[in-house]
């Protein structure tokens, strides 16, 4: 697309005027803290737009240059053609740029992965994809936290929660969201049949306690002993957490920690996110409810991705793009090529709702 030349203009004046502000030094505190936000969202930005002006300021000097030299027109046809080839690419990057941000794609997310249909095979398939992602988060150089996990009897996971905080987490994970299904032999299968089972995932961007607050008069919360699988007492206090959000009716329950004021305090931050999340759906409308219904119910027609494991490949059904390299892809250094197809996708579809 091609961005007016006094649009370019007005970005490439207002950063000029926003760092001469920065290097004043008159500004502190908050106010030194806004600018310098707007200087990081806004650099980028007024980069692209400086270079797309200068090719095209180079082009009008080419061209004006080849009507009045005819010894230096076969050159400047030369650099013309390069220059052409590459101002759209300079003004396609210009153009992404400039699209609305998500605001909270900057933020950590909270990932959540249950079991859906299948029974111990859905949960083992939970487990992979847990580890699929903490593969992912580290060769991204992120951090992973595990706050809650509900193991299954056979190693699996009926349910996980963990926190990953590093650059851009929730920009880069945000189209994971969904149910992902499984094709494959399981270990206890003697005759050898695919059996088809799912697991949800659901990453939801991090909120401070800032963006939501939550009143004490709208809390019910219910402290009992915590217990393990086949009922073994985790520990011999009352420990667990049970936060229920009376005005949304949400429910968190926290008790992996042996202590009651951090299953509190880790109950709090899952409430606080999915309540962020909420304020999400609601400001964003429909668009936002599509997303949040992505992650469905758990079962096995609901799918965004297939992993069949006969067959060694993957298939998002959002975007129909089939990778044979399944292994790759669950040892996580392979998910980036996912990744990857998802965003541009998503900056595809939203460049063409500025051109329509």
């Amino acid at each position: 697309m091609t961005i007016p030349a006094e649009r370019l203009r007005q970005i490439t004046d207002r950063f000029a005027a926003l760092e001469a502000r920065m290097a004043s030094g008159t500004l502190e505190g908050e106010e030194f803290s806004a600018a310098s936000r707007n200087y990081a969202e806004l650099e980028p930005v007024a980069q692209v737009a400086r270079e797309v002006m200068a090719m095209r300021a180079e082009m009008e000097e080419l061209v004006a240059l080849g009507d009045t030299d005819p010894e230096m027109k076969s050159l400047a046809e030369e650099e013309l053609t390069r220059l052409r080839r590459a101002l759209p690419k300079a003004e396609r990057q210009m153009a992404l740029a400039m699209l609305p941000r998500d605001s909270a794609d900057a933020r950590p997310a909270m990932l959540e992965i249950r079991a859906g249909t299948g029974g111990d095979e859905a949960a083992l398939f939970a487990a992979d994809l847990f580890r699929m992602y903490e593969k992912f988060a580290n060769e991204q150089g992120w951090r992973v936290e595990t706050v809650s996990m509900n193991a299954s009897d056979v190693g699996g996971f009926k349910e996980v929660v963990a926190n990953i905080r590093g650059n851009n987490v929730f920009a880069k994970l945000k189209f994971e969201s969904g149910v992902h299904r499984v094709q494959r032999v399981p270990v206890t299968e003697s005759g050898g049949r695919i059996h088809t089972s799912a697991a949800t995932v659901a990453v939801l961007p991090e909120a401070d306690e800032v963006d939501v607050t939550i009143e004490d008069k709208d809390l019910k919360i219910d402290i009992y002993r915590a217990s393990g699988a086949g009922g073994q007492h985790v520990n011999t206090t009352d420990s667990a957490v049970r936060l229920t959000h009376l005005p949304t009716g949400l429910v968190v329950i926290q008790q992996d920690e042996r202590s009651q004021h951090k299953n509190r305090a880790k109950a709090m931050q899952v409430l606080r996110t999915r309540l962020y999340d909420l304020k999400r759906a609601e400001a964003h409308g429909a668009e936002a409810e599509a997303r949040r219904a992505m992650v469905g119910s758990g079962d096995r027609s609901e799918r965004i991705r297939t992993y069949n494991f006969p067959q060694g490949r993957v298939t998002d059904h959002r975007i129909g793009l089939t990778l044979h390299k399944l292994p790759e892809i669950l040892e996580g250094n392979g998910l980036a090529e996912l990744v990857d197809a998802l965003t541009a996708e998503d900056e595809a579809k939203r460049l063409a709702s500025l051109n329509a």
